[in-house]
């Protein structure tokens, strides 16, 4: 058996990473069929059928979509992002503050980073951005409860956070890091943004961060 024929064993979710890749491309079906070679009705039919198609097809839409075969068929989903070594002419790009912004500015899954009880913590959260701060859930009671309550009126806690891309196909990527502080949403305002996170749960404490010193880089090949 070869290694691409033990990662189509149990990708139930091949259709799924096709949409998601597209959809993060801005891609129609029709698109996505020309650069693969293939008919849109195909392509439609993949996205909506369980099941894996053989490997030369695969390989083929990995291409289109710009990603792998082995991240279409989920073989590195347990597996931290990045591995193996970097382009021979890969080049870091400083980043100014707006086009950072603009990177975090659609929302979605960030890391915070505290002290902590035992030292340094950094979590996944989701998040949005309004009117210009970074907002997220909570549990109330949990670490990010206590942790980020000074308990003296007008000190501020400051923490970072964290946002980033990899484009493991390309061996490129981009890391936005925003420090300010952090504050407890009043109830009153808790209609600021929609935020889900995908953890569950009774998560009813907003956390808003207010930027005050935001730094990225880009790595991209020639």
């Amino acid at each position: 058996m070869t290694r691409e024929d033990t990662l189509m064993t149990g990708t139930g979710d091949f259709a799924r990473r096709i949409s998601y890749h597209r959809h993060r491309l801005g891609l129609t079906a029709e698109q996505v069929a020309d650069r693969a070679d293939m008919s849109a009705g195909y392509v439609q039919h993949l996205e909506s059928h369980l099941g894996t198609p053989d490997t030369g097809t695969v390989a083929r839409l990995a291409t289109a979509l710009e990603t792998t075969a082995e991240d279409l068929l989920g073989g590195g989903r347990d597996l931290p992002p990045g591995p193996g070594s970097g382009s021979a002419d890969a080049v870091l790009e400083i980043l100014e503050p707006e086009e950072c912004l603009r990177l975090v500015a659609p929302g979605g899954i960030g890391r915070v980073a505290f002290n902590g009880p035992e030292g340094p913590t950094v979590l996944p959260v989701n998040y949005k951005v309004h009117d210009g701060a970074i907002v997220f859930r909570t549990a109330r009671g949990g670490p990010m409860d206590q942790d980020l309550r000074s308990g003296v009126e007008g000190v501020e806690i400051k923490i970072g956070f964290q946002v980033d891309r990899i484009d493991e196909a390309q061996r490129e990527g981009w890391s936005v890091l925003v420090q300010g502080p952090a504050h407890h949403v009043p109830e009153d305002e808790v209609i600021l943004a929609d935020v889900t996170p995908w953890a569950g749960g009774e998560r009813r404490l907003y956390v808003r961060i207010i930027p005050h010193h935001i730094t990225g880089r880009r790595i991209h090949g020639l």
